[in-house]
């Protein structure tokens, strides 16, 4: 009796310290109810409400916001914060290992975590209530970048580019650069996988299709070409301006739309927004035809709907952010934000307006 004794107590120490050094003890995860996105539209001026560090891979702004909820990285894992108010609506946090990188997409988060010296292991939460909707191992580098659309999860890293189904998390295809040459820059869009490639002696775009990686086309450009973005079309800036290459073959639609040699881009409907140095450029995706330009200090990312329509986009202009018609430009409103700090991605969602930084988002009401 006493040996039976002294061996539960043993195997339940051993099953403590066991718990206590297992991922499932170093794993802070919290839910919520769903969230509604708030109602009404901006006041006429606004100012912060409330702030949050993040993290960017890369130093790049982020989309962080889907409806009521914006979300937001550190060293060790994600939160989605209430839109209105700034509180913690859930968490995901791994004492026991690094945050990677993470996107936002299709309404889940999908974020990387590092054990080791490798970014191995993914989870997927849903955006709204933070429910866990699948987790899975992966081998990936340490300095991996993600980027998301509808339906596609995209890992990047100078040796090449993996993707992963957000809703089912089946690894569908690799793709690595050509032997010699590194991926310089990656991102997905409705035309497909954009790898910007540079060689010794040259620099390429190569567009992959989303569902297989089958090559679609490969365009050599100037070597300080840099990828602005994919969304029906590939944009692509550099010492010649921002220029639009079609998604059907990689052909220049019309002249450059900007001078600048950098630039962000927003896909809207059939329309891309450039933000390159400090204007914007409403674009056609199917011709490259400029339909208006604006003076910007940041790049909108989605339209607020109006009533009755057009929908308008929320232009980001010094210390105002001017809700424009998407498709002449005109001005249909004007929100003075004096806390709006220039650069970032501008969404308005209900009566708040959320400025994502590289290291911070604010949302003014």
């Amino acid at each position: 009796m006493l040996a039976w004794a002294v061996a539960v107590l043993v195997l339940v120490v051993v099953g403590t310290l066991l718990w206590r050094g297992s991922d499932a003890a170093a794993t802070t995860s919290t839910t919520a109810a769903p969230a509604d996105v708030p109602r009404g539209t901006p006041a006429g001026a606004v100012s912060v409400a409330w702030e949050a560090a993040t993290t960017a891979s890369g130093g790049a702004a982020r989309s962080a916001v889907a409806g009521g909820r914006v979300v937001v990285g550190d060293g060790r894992g994600v939160r989605a914060l209430d839109a209105g108010t700034g509180a913690e609506a859930w968490r995901y946090t791994r004492a026991n290992a690094r945050l990677c990188d993470w996107t936002l997409v299709g309404g889940r988060v999908v974020a990387v975590f590092g054990t080791e010296d490798r970014c191995d292991e993914a989870v997927a939460l849903s955006v709204d209530t933070g429910v866990r909707a699948w987790t899975r191992n992966l081998d990936l580098r340490p300095d991996v970048v993600l980027s998301g659309t509808d339906g596609t999860v995209l890992a990047a890293s100078p040796t090449g580019v993996l993707t992963v189904d957000p809703l089912g998390n089946s690894t569908r295809w690799r793709a690595a650069p050509d032997e010699g040459c590194a991926v310089e820059d990656a991102d997905v869009g409705g035309a497909g996988v954009a790898l910007l490639q540079r060689c010794a002696d040259a620099v390429s775009v190569r567009l992959l299709d989303s569902s297989d990686g089958s090559e679609l086309w490969t365009r050599d450009v100037a070597t300080g070409t840099t990828l602005a973005g994919v969304e029906e079309a590939v944009v692509v800036a550099g010492d010649d301006g921002v220029q639009l290459l079609a998604g059907a073959d990689g052909v220049p639609l019309g002249g450059p739309v900007a001078g600048a040699a950098r630039a962000l881009v927003a896909g809207v409907d059939g329309t891309a927004l450039v933000w390159a140095g400090d204007e914007l450029a409403a674009v056609d995706q199917g011709t490259g035809a400029v339909t208006w330009r604006a003076p910007a200090t940041g790049l909108p990312t989605g339209a607020l709907g109006s009533a009755p329509p057009p929908a308008g986009v929320p232009v980001p202009d010094g210390d105002a952010v001017v809700l424009r018609d998407l498709a002449t430009g005109a001005e249909l409103r004007r929100v003075t934000a004096p806390d709006l700090r220039g650069g970032g991605l501008v969404t308005v969602t209900g009566p708040v307006v959320v400025q994502q930084l590289p290291d911070g988002v604010l949302a003014h009401r």
